[in-house]
C-alpha cells in the first residue's frame, strides 16, 4: 500500500472540553489558524473520534473548533457515547420524562456542559441538533474509525440512520432492539457481567456488575477479568463460551480502526493494541494528561511512533475573546 494514495489523517481521541489540550495538540501536529478553523499546511485532516463534552471545562470552545473545521473542510467528526447520551438526556419520552432518566448519576454526567450553558439553552439545543447528525462510524476504505467498537455484523444497521430521525432515536434507546444494541455496541462497546460475588470500581469509583472487554484477538476460553478494558487484573470466574462467542471480534486482516473511549491509563505505552487497532483515549479528560494523536499515513500495519502528544507546556490560548 502506497501511503501517498492516500489522504494522511491525524486521529484525535476524547477531548471531553479540554481546549487549551486541543490547542496545544493541533500546534504540535502543524496545523496553523486558518479563520475560524485550523488547517495544515501540507493538507492533513483531522479525524476526532468522538466525546467532546462533559467533565472538562471548555465544552463550548471545544464544540466551536470542532465543528469550524469539519464545516471548513480541515476536519472529520463522529459522534461519542457522551453526546448520544447528551441528546437521549435532552429528549422528552411523550411521558413526562426524558428517553435517558435524569437520574442523580446522569445529571452528573452531564453537569459541566449544562452548567456552561447555563442562560444559554437555545444554543444547547441548537448543539444537540448538530450532535444528533454526526456519524456513528466512518469507514473510508484504508482506514476506520469509530469511538468505541467496530462491530462488523452491527455497523450495516446503522448505514444510513442518524438521530435526526425521530423514530430511529427513539429506538435506538429501547432496549433489546436491533438498533438499541448496535448503538451500544459501536458507541459504548460490548460489556460481559462480572462471576457472581464480585463487582467492579471504574475510573469514578461507581460500582459496577459488568466490565467492558475487548474486542479483538479473543481466545475460546478466559477468565472474564482477562478481558476486561481498558487492562485485564485478575479475578476468579471463567467467561462462558456462547458469551464470548457474542461478542465481535475484529479480525487482523481488517483495515486499520481507530477509537477512543477506554480511558487508557496515561502512562499506558503509547502504541497499537493489535497491528491494525489504535485506542487514543489515554485519560486526557481529567488532571494534566495531554491528548494523544496518531498520524496515518497510509499504512496497514501501525507503527508506534506515530502516536504524538504535545507537552502541556506549550498549551496555548488564543488571543480571542471567550465564549459566553
Amino acid at each position: 500500500m502506497n501511503p501517498i494514495e492516500h489522504q494522511p489523517y491525524d486521529l484525535i481521541g476524547d477531548i471531553h472540553g479540554q481546549h487549551a489540550k486541543l490547542l496545544a495538540l493541533l500546534h504540535h501536529l502543524g496545523y496553523q489558524p486558518q479563520g475560524d478553523s485550523f488547517r495544515h499546511p501540507e493538507r492533513r485532516k483531522v479525524l476526532f473520534l468522538g466525546d467532546y463534552i462533559d467533565r472538562g471545562p471548555q465544552i463550548r470552545e471545544v464544540l466551536h473548533l470542532v465543528r469550524a473545521m469539519v464545516e471548513s473542510g480541515d476536519a472529520l467528526a463522529i459522534m461519542g457515547n457522551h453526546e448520544y447520551n447528551a441528546v437521549l438526556f435532552a429528549e422528552p419520552n411523550g411521558q413526562g420524562g426524558f428517553l435517558k432518566e435524569h437520574s442523580p448519576r446522569n445529571v452528573r454526567t452531564h453537569t459541566a456542559s449544562l452548567d456552561q450553558f447555563a442562560g444559554c439553552m437555545d444554543e444547547w439545543a441548537d448543539w444537540l441538533e448538530w450532535m444528533k447528525l454526526l456519524p456513528m462510524f466512518l469507514d473510508l476504505g484504508a482506514l476506520r474509525a469509530v469511538h468505541a467498537c467496530w462491530d462488523i455484523k452491527r455497523i450495516p444497521r446503522l448505514i444510513g440512520q442518524s438521530l435526526g430521525d425521530p423514530d430511529f432515536l427513539r429506538a435506538s434507546c429501547r432496549p433489546m432492539t436491533p438498533e438499541h444494541r448496535a448503538v451500544e455496541n459501536i458507541l459504548k462497546g460490548p460489556e460481559m457481567q462480572m462471576p457472581d460475588g464480585y463487582l467492579f470500581h471504574d475510573k469514578e469509583g461507581i460500582q459496577r456488575h459488568s466490565i467492558r472487554v475487548r474486542w479483538w484477538d479473543l481466545p475460546e476460553r478466559a477468565r472474564v477479568s482477562h478481558l476486561a478494558l481498558p487492562e485485564p487484573f485478575d479475578v476468579p470466574g471463567d467467561a462462558q463460551h456462547y458469551e464470548i462467542r457474542r461478542i465481535p471480534c475484529y479480525g487482523p486482516d481488517e483495515p486499520p480502526v481507530f477509537f477512543g473511549h477506554y480511558w487508557l491509563p496515561h502512562d499506558h505505552p503509547r502504541a497499537p493494541l493489535a497491528p491494525n487497532l489504535a485506542c487514543l483515549d489515554f485519560s486526557a479528560a481529567r488532571g494534566d494528561h495531554p491528548l494523544v494523536a496518531y498520524r496515518w499515513n497510509g499504512e496497514r500495519h501501525l507503527v508506534p511512533n506515530y502516536f504524538v502528544s504535545a507537552p502541556l507546556s506549550i498549551c496555548i490560548e488564543e488571543d480571542k475573546p471567550a465564549l459566553h
